[in-house]
């Protein structure tokens, strides 16, 4: 429980109403609670604010809560998150190693560790402090876990992978196995060896259920602060740039490329081999198919600069309906004849 001016202080905002207002807890603008505190970022939500039972309101544009109580911030999405932080209850992890977790005596566990049931740390494995790992997980052989990362539960890291520090990886995913690499000869596919490994920088998150395929020689490589929602696959030798952003199902194929602070939505993906330019954006099922610049939106398949890509479907609109008014014009004249 705070006041309203004691979350100000956490916020950096400035309070508009009265300071002492108690707050206990956060809830969204059109089903507010009274006793918390919402937030409103987005014009479509503005008519909820005459019926919201919320007790305060966050906001960028003072003249919203003019009569009401509430904080003034610059970006109203961010102060949110450090305000359901603030609320949030602590997760009680217990520092120690469960009793049937099996732990090669090669390995080096750092400091403050918690390891779950049922968890095989193998030989030469480097596990840095402050580190939890839930149970039923298998870190493979000369695999580093950086400081202060996060395993959930049935996570298979391969060997030879590295972890950065701050890292978050979900229930279900697998780093490091194999890529799909056949050759094929009189009709027998030889599989083709991976030496590779998988590298992951600092404070990256991984959804659940999601792969990153090892490299062949190279190694797969995902920077810094990039953030995958469940069920991304990552092709081996893929280069993924700092700050990347891959919503659920998105695919990238083998040795390819994306520069930095790219997004894709849901069901996008790449082929094998191209290279993608910084900050470019991807929308909903997107397949890009060849290299393309950064600082562009594109959509489709293949995947065209998203302006274009709307010009061609109006195009195909309009054909559609030239098509119908000239079956028309074709029946009546063979009606009249």
């Amino acid at each position: 429980m705070s006041t309203l001016g004691e979350i100000a202080k956490i916020i950096n905002g400035s309070v508009i109403g009265d300071n002492k207002t108690v707050i206990n807890g956060v809830s969204t603008i059109d089903n507010g609670i009274s006793g918390t505190i919402t937030f409103i970022s987005n014009g479509k939500y503005v008519k909820y604010l005459d019926s919201t039972k919320a007790s305060a309101i966050i906001t960028n544009d003072k003249a919203l809560i003019d009569k009401k109580n509430g904080i003034l911030v610059d970006n109203p999405r961010l102060a949110i998150i450090k305000v359901i932080e603030h609320f949030s209850m602590n997760e009680t992890t217990k520092i120690g190693i469960h009793d049937s977790a099996v732990i090669h005596p090669k390995a080096v566990i750092g400091d403050q560790i918690c390891i779950g049931p049922n968890t095989v740390i193998e030989e030469g494995a480097f596990i840095k402090d402050n580190v939890t790992i839930g149970a039923n997980n298998i870190i493979g052989k000369n695999v580093t876990l950086g400081s202060s990362s996060k395993v959930y539960g049935n996570v298979h890291i391969y060997q030879d992978s590295e972890i950065g520090e701050g890292c978050i990886i979900h229930s279900g995913s697998v780093i490091g196995a194999d890529g799909y690499g056949f050759v094929t000869e009189n009709d027998i596919h030889n599989k083709i060896p991976h030496l590779g490994k998988v590298i992951i920088g600092n404070n990256v998150e991984i959804g659940a259920n999601c792969t990153i395929d090892r490299g062949t020689i190279g190694d797969t490589i995902i920077e810094d602060m990039c953030k995958f929602d469940n069920g991304v696959q990552i092709g081996h030798n893929v280069y993924l740039g700092k700050g990347c952003l891959l919503t659920a199902h998105v695919t990238i194929a083998g040795s390819t490329k994306i520069g930095e602070f790219c997004v894709f939505g849901g069901q996008a993906g790449a082929i094998d081999n191209i290279t993608i330019g910084d900050r470019a954006v991807f929308a909903c099922y997107t397949a890009v198919t060849k290299n393309l610049p950064g600082g562009k939106i594109y959509s489709g398949s293949p995947a065209r600069e998203i302006n274009d890509k709307n010009k061609r479907d109006a195009v195909y609109v309009e054909v559609q309906h030239l098509k119908k008014r000239l079956k028309k014009i074709e029946k009546d004249f063979i009606n009249k004849n």
